[in-house]
């Protein structure tokens, strides 16, 4: 009796897996192959895209009301709205069984994100962490391109510090000497983190999967200072929610503490652009101009992805690249029939770094003659 007196319940909250990595590091050909594991079966999945218009969550072959789109800005900014709104509505709707029960949640952050919001969120922030409990920060990094972005991005070294896995994606695009310098460089920033070569995309549900409860001890005393000011904020948000401004109390009463001014999370100089094409293209002049552009400022450009209308071709184009390189096209089986792609306009997203929208419309309209709407005021 004592000896089943000291075993621990189980958990029954539901898990959360956080994949998280840099832009273009592989993280929607990731999920897809998971989707295709049973032991996703019952999952829910949580996409997020940094910019205006979303692409990601067309690319994913799941078309059920247990994927959720978070378009309103980068979850790590925004992760007291929507994400808390989100994982609520879902542990709502599954308790009222209009969704089957859930078996864990997946939530993919956008390549500029910082996770340490999302795990603190799922550890303080009291209604969620009744309900759900992080499994693991599961970090993909791009072979090819990851030892530069984690010289010049704090995200990027924020997403590799705080994983329990990572994963070398596009090993088979990589060098030798470039992969074991990468891995080299993720071993000083995460000793602890399991190392995991990927080809293709193909993971095990394993290794996605059964990290265990989020351990801060075993990371470094950097992620352990993040996920303390993250902790702090929820309890001050939390404070002003119970504590509203002095406009909205009664007279006589204390007046609730100020509103904390927003973090910024990202580097200033970074932009996202979206440029948008009524009629259809000639994808030869397009291809063209986009090789153009991505020779020219392919240092400064952190991820193109877009769906484009090709003349002759009656699907959606998929685009993607991520700096110089232009990965090879591929096509979605229909056009989505929800906005804004229902108008089967082209629209293609650029995320850049210290680059003017203006040099990007002078290769596009100048020297390819490529008409685009105009942008909205």
């Amino acid at each position: 009796m004592a000896a089943e007196a000291a075993v621990a319940p189980a958990d029954r909250r539901i898990p959360v897996t956080i994949l998280t990595g840099f832009l273009g590091a592989g993280k929607t050909t990731l999920l897809n192959h998971l989707l295709r594991l049973p032991e996703m079966a019952g999952a829910a999945v949580l996409i997020n895209e940094f910019g205006e218009v979303a692409v990601d969550h067309h690319l994913v072959n799941k078309v059920d009301d247990t994927l959720v789109v978070l378009d309103s800005g980068c979850i790590c900014c925004s992760v007291q709205g929507d994400l808390v709104r989100a994982l609520k509505d879902l542990f709502m709707r599954a308790l009222r069984k209009e969704l089957p029960p859930l078996s864990r949640i997946l939530i993919e952050t956008t390549g500029l994100a910082d996770p340490a919001p999302v795990v603190s969120t799922l550890m303080d922030e009291p209604f969620i962490a009744e309900r759900y409990r992080c499994d693991g920060v599961i970090t993909a990094v791009d072979a090819t391109h990851g030892l530069g972005q984690l010289g010049d991005h704090r995200e990027a070294v924020r997403q590799a510090a705080m994983a329990d896995r990572l994963l070398l994606t596009k090993c088979d695009l990589a060098a030798a000497g470039d992969l074991e310098a990468l891995a080299q460089k993720l071993g000083e920033l995460n000793p602890s983190a399991e190392q995991i070569r990927v080809q293709g995309g193909e993971v095990a549900a394993a290794t996605m999967f059964g990290c265990g409860l989020y351990d801060v001890s075993a990371k470094s005393a950097e992620v352990a200072a993040w996920l303390g000011e993250e902790k702090a904020r929820i309890q001050e948000a939390r404070a002003a929610r119970l504590n509203p401004p002095l406009s909205w109390r009664k007279p006589g009463s204390a007046p609730g503490p100020a509103p904390a001014a927003p973090l910024a999370r990202h580097d200033e100089n970074v932009r996202s652009y979206v440029f948008t094409f009524s009629a259809p293209l000639s994808w030869f002049g397009f291809s063209d101009a986009l090789g153009l552009i991505l020779q020219a400022y392919g240092d400064r450009i952190l991820r193109v992805k877009g769906l484009m209308n090709i003349a002759g071709d009656p699907l959606p184009r998929v685009v993607q690249c991520v700096q110089h390189v232009a990965y090879p096209p591929s096509s979605l089986p229909a056009w989505p029939d929800e906005p804004p792609y229902d108008d089967r306009r082209s629209r293609l997203v650029f995320i850049v770094r210290d680059l003017p929208r203006s040099e990007l419309e002078s290769i596009f309209f100048g020297i390819a003659g490529i008409p685009a709407d105009p942008v909205p005021a």
